[in-house]
């Protein structure tokens, strides 16, 4: 298993941007399949984007494609999301997960996660 803290949340006006940091800590970040999970007040955890440690494929739920971005870092074992076009419906705590497949957006496929960083978009 990784340890994984995530930074970067905060409030922004609808349309603007904001970048999610997850540091991870352990031998094996560079075996691990990173994703972003988000969970709006009174609903399940969604996907949002992951990935893969093998070639760094990345998949995307239709929500958020073309409007984030996910990346890895092996070097300083870190995965950021770029979130731009943000939208009220965005809103949500956002949580960093790590997963030992290949690839996934399956949340129990996922074994490692962070506290979570709120996210907060204003119409």
């Amino acid at each position: 298993q990784v340890q994984l803290v995530e930074s970067g949340g905060g409030l922004v006006q609808a349309g603007g941007s904001l970048s999610l940091s997850c540091a991870a800590s352990g031998r094996t970040f560079n075996r691990h399949t990173m994703g972003w999970f988000r969970q709006a007040p009174g609903k399940e955890r969604d996907f949002v984007a992951a990935v893969s440690w093998v070639d760094s494929t990345t998949t995307y739920d239709d929500s958020v494609k073309g409007r984030f971005t996910i990346s890895r870092d092996n070097d300083k074992n870190t995965v950021g999301l770029q979130m731009n076009s943000l939208k009220p419906e965005d809103t949500a705590v956002y949580y960093c997960a790590a997963s030992a497949l290949p690839m996934s957006h399956v949340e129990f496929e996922f074994d490692s996660w962070g506290q979570g960083t709120q996210v907060t978009v204003s119409s």
